[in-house]
């Protein structure tokens, strides 16, 4: 029998994601969310909730755009802190020694050291309450050739993701390969 937990954010598990942003100064920025997806297809387009109190809230708002930077788990301390601290008090790049890289094709930086990143023209807002959904188009994909498998996507393997686990506060890693999508399921229909 399952027990009642009440309502709250303990969906299992989250992304780890960076988000990067220039503020009102230019100064590049860096914080890490859990509170993200990818969210359509087409286009493709990829959500992140904020509180309106972030510093990288009121930069996504200006620039009307963003960066989604994939840590690996080579990177979790990194990680860790950048969602500690405020870009408002402290700067990330310096304190981490991560290089920003200015984004071709949005107004955001982007984690040069991170294997892959999002590069995200905001499409459309949505007030949720404690946190605002940033809704993005993603514009393109770059990946690290070391994270690429021979089908020139990238290797989750490679990558070596982490996730987070809402409730008990912990970083995982992501495990081991289970089977390939939309083929597992055909033992079951026939």
């Amino acid at each position: 029998m399952k027990k009642s937990l009440g309502p709250n954010t303990l969906g299992q598990p989250t992304p780890v994601w960076v988000v990067g942003s220039y503020d009102a100064n230019g100064k590049a920025n860096m914080m890490t969310i859990a509170w993200g997806g990818i969210c359509c297809s087409r286009p493709p387009c990829v959500t992140i909730s904020l509180r309106k109190e972030r510093h990288t809230y009121a930069s996504i708002m200006e620039r009307k755009a963003f960066t989604v930077n994939i840590p690996s788990q080579l990177h979790v301390q990194e990680a860790d802190y950048v969602g500690m601290v405020s870009g408002a008090q402290a700067d990330k790049f310096a304190t981490t020694g991560f290089t920003a890289i200015k984004s071709d094709l949005v107004d955001a930086p982007y984690v040069q050291e991170f294997p892959v990143v999002l590069e995200c023209r905001l499409l459309q807002t949505i007030d949720l309450g404690a946190h605002t959904q940033f809704i993005g188009e993603i514009l393109d994909v770059k990946a690290e050739d070391s994270v690429l498998g021979p089908d020139g996507h990238i290797d989750t393997a490679k990558l070596k993701p982490m996730v987070y686990a809402p409730g008990s506060g912990q970083y995982y890693a992501v495990g081991e390969l289970l089977g390939k999508a939309y083929s597992l399921g055909k033992a079951i229909t026939g």
